[in-house]
């Protein structure tokens, strides 16, 4: 079990860092980065231009989530409604799928 404990308010609990994009042991924010313009994606607006850009397109299958679909692959990214709940593991995984494009920095 991998993590972190935290004493807060007189309740000790088990926090992952690598979960959520604010770390709570370093309080670092992760932010995803587009490389070729040195843009840091800030709403989904953003970077569904750079996804469709690159060859991605939506995919409406499941109404809980933004998907989207690349035709020469089988790659799906699947990414939550709320821009809030956009956490570093959804940042790695756009990362992972469009080498040299993105990349996930400390803010």
């Amino acid at each position: 079990m991998s993590g972190v404990w935290v004493f807060k308010n007189g309740v000790v609990r088990l926090e992952n860092p690598g979960d959520c994009h604010i770390s709570s042991t370093t309080g670092h924010r992760k932010v995803l980065v587009h490389v070729p313009s040195n843009e840091v994606i800030t709403c989904y607006a953003n970077l569904e231009r750079k996804l469709y850009s690159l060859g991605w397109e939506r995919y409406y299958d499941d109404p809980q989530f933004l998907q989207y679909h690349k035709r020469s692959t089988t790659h799906l990214i699947s990414l939550p409604i709320d821009f809030n709940r956009f956490k570093s593991m959804h940042m790695y995984d756009i990362v992972v799928k469009n080498r040299n494009e993105f990349e996930v920095r400390d803010m």
